[in-house]
Parts: C-alpha cells; sequence; structure tokens
C-alpha cells in the first residue's frame, strides 16, 4: 500500500495545526496520520494497520525514554541536581556569574534533567547572583536557557534517545557527536547573555526567593550527587571510546541506556543514603515521562503514514531539482518541527519519523543526520505554544513581554550548534 504524497504532508501539516490550536498533541498527531491515510488512499482497515505498524515501531525508544525517567527521577528529587548547581556557581563566584550560571544549566540538563526543571533549579540562585551584581533578567534567562540547550543536545533525556533510535544508533554515539557543537553553543551563550547584562527589567528584591536552610542544609554531599551521572555516562562510553581509540575488550561491550540508565539512578541513590525513596523517585520520573511517551506513540503513527507514502521520494527529487543541498534537510526539519511543537523531544521525534528516510536517501551518515536533527531542534523549542517559554518566564518572574525578548538571543544559541554540527557533520563529513 502506497499513499499519496499529497495526502501524507496535508495529514503532517494537520498535526501540527491541530497542535497550535491547543489540541492535546497525542491527539493531534493521531489525527492528522488517519487524515493523511485516508487522504492519501487508503481504506480504514488499512489506516489502523499503519497506525498500528507506527505505534509498534517506537516501542524500544519508548522504553529507553522510561528508564531515563528513572535517573531523571533521581537526579531532581534527591537534591542531586541542586547540589550540582549550587557548587558550580560558588566555586566560580560571582565575577564569572554568568558562565556559571550557563554552565550549572548546561552540567544539570547533560546529567538527565529535564531542560525546564533544570531552569527552575537554577533561577532561584541566579536571581540572587544577578541581584547582587546587577544583571538584568533577560541575561540570566539567556544564559540559563543557551546553557540548558548545550547540556540537552548531549544529555540522556527523551529528545537524544528520540534522535539515536530514529537513525539506528546508540545513544552514546549522539551524545559523542553533540558534543562540540554543546560547546559552542555554551560559548555563544556566554557572549550574548553578557551583552545583555545592563539590558531588561534589573532583579527587584521581590524576585528573590527565600530559600529554607533546612531544606538547603539536608542536599546530598557533592561525592554522591555525582554518582549517578559519572557510572551513567563511564558505562555508557565504554563501547564508542573502545572504537575510537581500538581497544579491543572495550567494542565488544555493548551497553544499552535501558539497563544503564535505572542501575546508575539506584546506585547513586544508594551512595546518598536515600534508597528509601526510590519508589517516588521511579514514580516521579515515570510521571515526567509519560507526556513524552504517549508523544512517541503518536508521532509513530504520523511517521508511519509519512514513510509509506510518496512523499520522502518526492521531496528527494524537488531539493535535486531546486540544486538545494540535500544536507539541510537535516537541520531544517528539527528546526522546522521543534518550532511547531514548541518541544525539543516533540520536535526530534516528529523530524526522525518523518524525515529520516529522505534525510539518509541524500547520502547523509545516520549519525550526522542524528546530530543535526538533535541541535535543529534546539533552535526555536522556546516559542509561546510550548510550556518551555511559560515555565521559564514564571521562574524568572517575568511577564509575557519581557520573556518574548529573550526567544531571538536563545535562537542565536541553539542556533550556533546547529550551525556549527551542519558545517562538521554535513558538509566536512567528520563523522
Amino acid at each position: 500500500m502506497i499513499i499519496s504524497w499529497w495526502g501524507a504532508l496535508i495529514g503532517l501539516a494537520s498535526a501540527i495545526i491541530l497542535i497550535l490550536r491547543k489540541l492535546n498533541a497525542v491527539y493531534a498527531l493521531f489525527l492528522g496520520a488517519i487524515i493523511g491515510c485516508l487522504l492519501g488512499g487508503a481504506n480504514l482497515a488499512q489506516t489502523v494497520d499503519v497506525l498500528v505498524k507506527g505505534s509498534q515501531s517506537v516501542m524500544g525508544t519508548v522504553v529507553r525514554v522510561l528508564a531515563a525517567g528513572m535517573l531523571a527521577g533521581v537526579m531532581m528529587e534527591s537534591g542531586a541536581a541542586n547540589t550540582l548547581a549550587r557548587t558550580i556557581v560558588k566555586k566560580l563566584g560571582d565575577k564569572m556569574a554568568l558562565f556559571a550560571l550557563a554552565l550549572a544549566t548546561m552540567v544539570i540538563t547533560a546529567v538527565g534533567v529535564f531542560i525546564p526543571v533544570a531552569v527552575l533549579i537554577v533561577a532561584p540562585i541566579a536571581l540572587e547572583v544577578g541581584h547582587r551584581s546587577h544583571i538584568s533578567k533577560l541575561a540570566l534567562l539567556v544564559a540559563l536557557s543557551g546553557g540548558g540547550k548545550a547540556g540537552n543536545i548531549i544529555s540522556p533525556n527523551a529528545n537524544t534517545i528520540a534522535a539515536a533510535k530514529g537513525f539506528g544508533l546508540n545513544l552514546s554515539q549522539v551524545m559523542i557527536a553533540d558534543f562540540i557543537p554543546a560547546l559552542v553553543a555554551l560559548i555563544v551563550t556566554i557572549i550574548v547573555a553578557s551583552f545583555l547584562k545592563g539590558r531588561g527589567p534589573a532583579v527587584k528584591d521581590t524576585d528573590l526567593d527565600e530559600s529554607d536552610q533546612d531544606a538547603l542544609d539536608s542536599l546530598p554531599p557533592l561525592w554522591a550527587s555525582l554518582v549517578t551521572p559519572i557510572i551513567a555516562i563511564i558505562l555508557l562510553l565504554i563501547n564508542p571510546l573502545g572504537q575510537i581509540f581500538h581497544i579491543g575488550w572495550m567494542s565488544t561491550i555493548d551497553l544499552d541506556a535501558t539497563y544503564v540508565l535505572p542501575f546508575a539512578a539506584v546506585i547513586g541513590a544508594l551512595a546518598m543514603k536515600k534508597g528509601a525513596y526510590l519508589s517516588h523517585y521511579a514514580a516521579t520520573g515515570v510521571a515526567k515521562m509519560t507526556t513524552v511517551v504517549m508523544i512517541l506513540i503518536g508521532a509513530g503513527a504520523i511517521g508511519a503514514t509519512i514513510t509509506q507514502s510518496t512523499l520522502p521520494e518526492l521531496l528527494i527529487t524537488a531539493i535535486k531539482v531546486s540544486h538545494i543541498p540535500g544536507t539541510l534537510l537535516a537541520p531544517l526539519s528539527g528546526i522546522l518541527m521543534a518550532g511547531a511543537a514548541a518541544s525539543t523531544s516533540t520536535g526530534v521525534i516528529l523530524a526522525t519519523g518523518s524525515f529520516s528516510k529522505a534525510i539518509l536517501g541524500f547520502g547523509v551518515s545516520p549519525l550526522a543526520g542524528a546530530a543535526m536533527v538533535h541541535t535543529g531542534a534546539i533552535v526555536i523549542d522556546q516559542l509561546p505554544q510550548g510550556n518551555y517559554f511559560h515555565v521559564t518566564g514564571s521562574a524568572m518572574h517575568m511577564n509575557i513581554k519581557e520573556r518574548s525578548e529573550g526567544i531571538l538571543f536563545e535562537m542565536l544559541c541553539g542556533g550556533a550548534a546547529c550551525l556549527t554540527a551542519t558545517l562538521l557533520y554535513g558538509f566536512l563529513h567528520l563523522v
């Protein structure tokens, strides 16, 4: 069964429009898939078959995303992420405030904390530092958001898992490939935030959080907070580092995120002497991942509609005829899908599910395609139709107008990572 290209395209457009109209993203994706199949020439039975097969195709990613929820739950709920953020800011001091804040957000996002939660954790610290050092809220917001974007593309989060599995790769491969783009994004973030120090509203006394000293005293020590991320990173990197340095025994060990991330989370919780709370951490992590899992299932349906249509072949032909570099489809699909959904994870899921076949059809390697789609997804994922815009605005005590002023500057930070990945992997073919 072949679905017509125009039917699939209408289905995808319908899903995006429904998401923008605030319909639940999962239902929007399923409705888009149904519309695409029926308009594209499939009957009702065939439509159901496409939806089921598409949903089944993402189950491997779903399992890994749920596994990542365990790690995220431990890092968030135990206070480990808070400890890491406060230690980084304290050690670097107020003279390097913006660098410290961007780095802190990058690190705690990179170790598996969701980017909105990372900003929520660091925001009170940022406001304290900004008040002392006379740094505007806009500069603080850009530092936190840009640092979070940099960390998000090298983390074992849902978006990285989706990018890896969308192109048939291991999670660690994408994390390594995105490391240089992440560093570039961090550098650009610090430059842009420094330029904005005196621009925008200042931090007021009323913006400061009266922290509960007992809560701060109960935070785990730094060494214990590092156990979970260090174990996860070491285990995930054994195989790729073995292949890079041609170490035989390391190359034969291929550990999957499905069990590495929960294992690291359990060991970390025990190191922090919070093993009794593991059930709570797991429940919190799974709850946080539920929305992503449901979106994955819906995106699998719309992705199957597109991949079983003539759209990928038509897209390849159209780009070749127009003499536009086919490589650009990867970053552009990530940018457009994440911008439409105002979500990194949803954007990556939609872009890989819908366009990975076409991207690979241009001779782009799977790792290059994953890196470009992934970095593209952090360029304009902060738009107002998504929750990240509002969560971060609330965390920084900014109104809609004040929060909106940060969108362009955040785009520069994410765009730096996307441009770097596109140049390195799309045109220079370094992977």
